[in-house]
């Protein structure tokens, strides 16, 4: 098959032909249809995971069929369209037990903890744990979107987030998973402000429901805008992009009891990250992460999807092919553009 190979961190990823991965006895190799380009793809390529070895393939949003299955998968078969969270749980440890998929003690990651999606072919362990029937409405790159960004944005804002109707709601960082956040909490009745640099990503945040834009390249001091349009800070903050400065102005921008959301991931040559712990305490703000979604949690979100209420597909902006990939992944290190880029390992 044909896929996206990096041998050395940061160094220029190759298509090349490799072999085709074959199902372990609970797993299941999927034909990618269509796989999304991501932050965290490109963390990786950085060498800000330390569960990548090398060479690797990366790609951790995807949707397609089921090729081939294992011996001990029953609830799939060849010809099924799926997707799958990009953190596949092993279905039996105590937070899996509890129903807690998301953290899964011994989870496997597509395009981190194995080969990945930006392939014509990927192996997904523990098929009938981890796997998402596909409405046939639902096109391949609309659901690609689904599995990284746009389901921990749903579950940021409405689960961990615990948005209500009439709350102000900051989103720092409208990439794919903040325009998620924005689209989500804008349907959830929620007023939302978007946060970013780029004049584009603001138009599309707009589009999608946001009352209230900030342009961050404006000013350093977002956090003082958004307390001065809710009157007093906003209920609910939520990190997408993952940085010291846009997690630091989260905080900063909530009112009294406030709830930060960290989404983004937060890699730091220190292993921390500084947070105004001061403010947290002084207005005894929550400080939550979110880390993706279970499947057995896809449902409900997958009827408002098809209901109409969630528009995923409006978030992808751009396809391309397998063969553009790789400058693309470079490029999400300075322009990742706004909305959602998938590629097609087929076209």
């Amino acid at each position: 098959m044909r896929a996206v190979v990096f041998d050395r961190f940061g160094e220029s990823a190759t298509v090349q032909d490799i072999a085709t991965p074959t199902p372990t006895p609970h797993g299941v190799v999927v034909r990618v249809e269509a796989t999304g380009l991501c932050r965290s793809d490109w963390h990786g390529w950085q060498g800000h995971d330390p569960d990548i070895t090398l060479p690797h393939v990366p790609g951790h949003e995807l949707a397609g069929v089921v090729e081939a299955t294992g011996g001990a998968v029953t609830a799939w078969r060849p010809g099924d369209r799926v997707t799958v969270p990009f953190v596949c749980a092993c279905g039996t440890c105590p937070a899996c037990a509890s129903g807690d998929q998301q953290v899964c003690e011994r989870q496997t990651q597509p395009g981190f903890t194995h080969w990945g999606s930006f392939a014509q072919y990927v192996a997904l362990d523990h098929a009938d744990v981890n796997l998402v029937a596909l409405p046939d409405e639902l096109s391949y790159g609309t659901a690609a979107a689904l599995g990284c960004r746009f389901a921990t944005a749903f579950r940021a804002v409405v689960v961990q987030g615990r948005v209500a109707p009439g709350e102000w709601v900051a989103v720092h960082g409208c990439g794919g998973v903040g325009l998620s956040a924005v689209m989500i909490a804008a349907a959830s009745g929620a007023r939302v402000i978007a946060v970013d640099v780029s004049l584009r990503a603001l138009d599309l945040a707009r589009e999608f429901g946001a009352v209230e834009c900030v342009d961050a390249s404006a000013g350093p001091d977002t956090a003082a805008a958004i307390r001065d349009l809710t009157g007093g800070g906003a209920h609910l903050s939520l990190d997408a992009l993952g940085s010291p400065a846009t997690c630091a102005a989260s905080v900063n921008s909530l009112r009294r009891r406030g709830r930060h959301i960290q989404v983004g991931l937060l890699p730091s040559p220190e292993g921390t990250t500084p947070v105004p712990m001061a403010r947290a305490i002084a207005l005894e703000l929550e400080l939550l992460g979110s880390h993706g979604m279970a499947a057995h949690a896809y449902p409900g979100m997958l009827e408002l999807v098809r209901a109409g209420v969630l528009r995923p597909d409006l978030l992808v902006t751009s396809t391309i092919s397998l063969d553009a990939a790789p400058a693309a992944l470079a490029a999400m290190g300075t322009a990742p553009g706004g909305g959602v880029t998938v590629i097609e390992p087929w076209s």
